[in-house]
């Protein structure tokens, strides 16, 4: 085979592949719980703690997270 056309076939199974595992990964599980949940859970944790690092500690932004996790935990 050519190399040029070997080589464009390698490149393409590669992104096929790593796009079939994206989307295996992120499907829509619906409410049970799957294995990406603590990894979720822990870059909002991130996301929050640097909000309040950088904007500082807010009462509005406090309710704000706790009905957002109310409502996240309804779903």
């Amino acid at each position: 085979m050519d190399p040029k056309t070997d080589k464009l076939i390698r490149r393409t199974t590669m992104v096929g592949t790593a796009t079939a595992a994206y989307f295996l990964l992120t499907a829509d599980y619906g409410p049970q719980e799957n294995a990406l949940d603590p990894i979720k859970r822990a870059i909002e944790s991130v996301q929050l703690s640097l909000k309040r690092f950088i904007f500082g500690q807010d009462k509005k932004l406090q309710e704000n997270e706790k009905e957002k996790s109310k409502y996240n935990d309804v779903k």
